[in-house]
């Protein structure tokens, strides 16, 4: 018997094309990150050009997240049945030619309709990226450092999108946020192709020679029903209305008897889309559970925090993108070269637990930002404090959060902790956002000057995103203390 060992040099390109791989799932990750909010700077210069109502405007926005969020679970548990692989260029291929045609859009229903196909083909790539990262990289070491590195790009372009679309529509036109994709889609799909290693899926060989193939084990009622509850969840948070309003109440109502239904039929299911044993697990449910509040508490500052800077402070687009970049830089900085180190040294839970601490003085101090304030005394400091607390908190989380899950639901996880990261900012938007505009309408109805009830609106805003935050700090001090051990 003939024993052979892995030569040095083997072992080096066996680790050069991980980390490879890594580099291509994060630019397909952060194509759809940015897509997310790249638009908003833009808002202004395409409802001059296609004649948006206000109303009508907000589905821009709003098309790109109902078929994202709703369809990230679908997509997950699919692309454990017919391959990561194969589910992450689809996914990309899809996005990218669905950007092409809302850049040459000239009618709104074009662009609404070329919206909702990016935010299926967004949802096929995040849906799969963390389950692969993990499969790359089982030693713990290295899987910290790689999610160290998904977690900054998803973190900085985040905040990149508000400066890249005030940037590209300011120097060429709005049309160009979309077709930069073009170039970087097809560069990202082919270097999937080529450097993504083949996988062929748990559902590989399911009902072979019976006709059945990959569909066998999918649960499609499942997939209908918890499909429909998100999208509905979604479509309510963003776009029904005021939180009073019946059309609200009445839709809650529907997506939760819809949630009701889909858990109930996962029960019975002989191959459920959503295992209900994902949630014995006390670390994927409570990172999930914490990574809502936390999230909602990141965006409040992204959308509330530029809206100071442009409605109280007098900021313009660009300005307004330029003065967050801070905030990416500092989160890249920390993330790539702490965060991994970090966590080794004192273990997932602590780092998740300091980085909160800082999230939470940091929208404390940005809950006093006056009408009269200055950026580098008032918004920088802050902003800073939260960059650095994201940057610790994210990783520590997502390390828990799929070290619950076992090898084969790792699709499943990696798509409810982005569903949970999706549903999360948008409930954190409306929220805050309507908490801002109700403070601010009363006391313009009291006589208050405009930018004086502005400023004060926003101020509230922070105030309860810093008790949101405070929340996530407890109930992850709380969930994940026992199981998390100090080295998460």
């Amino acid at each position: 018997m003939t024993i052979t060992t892995e030569s040095p040099a083997a072992a080096r390109g066996r680790t050069y094309s991980r980390w490879t791989a890594l580099v291509v799932l994060c630019t397909g990750a952060l194509m759809t990150i940015l897509d997310g909010n790249i638009v908003t700077v833009a808002m202004p210069a395409v409802q001059r050009d296609l004649g948006f109502t206000g109303p009508g405007l907000a589905w821009v926005v709003n098309a790109y997240l109902i078929p994202f969020g709703g369809l990230l679970l679908l997509a997950g548990r699919l692309g454990d049945l017919v391959g990561r692989k194969r589910m992450f260029t689809a996914g990309l291929a899809l996005f990218t030619a669905a950007s092409v045609l809302c850049g040459v859009a000239t009618g709104r229903e074009v662009l609404v309709a070329a919206r909702a196909v990016q935010g299926v083909g967004g949802a096929m790539t995040m849906a799969v990226v963390l389950g692969m990262v993990v499969a790359l990289f089982p030693e713990p070491r290295e899987r910290a450092r790689a999610i160290a590195v998904f977690s900054a790009v998803g973190a900085a372009g985040g905040a990149l999108g508000t400066f890249l679309g005030g940037a590209l529509t300011e120097a060429l036109s709005w049309h160009w946020i979309f077709l930069i994709n073009l170039p970087i889609g097809v560069a990202a799909w082919a270097a999937a192709v080529r450097v993504l290693a083949p996988d062929e899926g748990a559902g590989h060989g399911h009902g072979h020679g019976h006709g059945h193939g990959h569909g066998h084990g999918v649960d499609y009622p499942g997939a209908a029903l918890v499909t429909g509850a998100l999208m509905l969840t979604v479509y309510t948070i963003t776009g029904a209305g005021g939180p009073g309003a019946v059309t609200t109440v009445f839709l809650s109502l529907a997506a939760l008897a819809l949630f009701v239904a889909f858990a109930m039929r996962q029960a019975r299911a002989a191959r459920p889309l959503l295992r209900l044993r994902l949630f014995r697990s006390r670390l994927l449910t409570g990172a999930n559970a914490v990574q809502v509040l936390m999230v909602a508490t990141m965006y409040g500052f992204q959308f509330i925090g530029a809206l100071y800077l442009q409605r109280v402070l007098g900021y313009g687009e660009l300005a307004t993108g330029t003065a967050f970049l801070p905030a990416p830089v500092l989160i890249g900085v920390l993330m790539l070269g702490l965060s991994a180190r970090t966590i080794g040294r004192f273990g997932a839970y602590r780092v998740l637990l300091a980085g909160l601490v800082l999230i939470v003085a940091g929208m404390a101090l940005l809950s006093r930002a006056p009408v009269d304030g200055g950026y580098l005394t008032d918004v920088l400091p802050p902003m800073l404090l939260l960059a650095a607390g994201f940057a610790a908190a994210m990783p520590a989380l997502t390390g828990l959060a799929m070290s619950g899950a076992r090898e084969e639901d790792a699709g499943l996880a990696s798509g409810l902790f982005n569903t949970t990261q999706v549903v999360g900012g948008s409930l954190g938007l409306a929220a805050l956002s309507a908490l801002a505009a109700a403070r601010t309408d009363g006391l313009l109805g009291r006589g208050s000057a405009a930018v004086t009830a502005t400023a004060e609106g926003y101020q509230l805003a922070f105030r309860v995103a810093a008790v949101v935050a405070t929340g996530a700090l407890v109930l992850a001090a709380i969930v994940l203390r026992r199981r998390a051990g100090t080295r998460g």
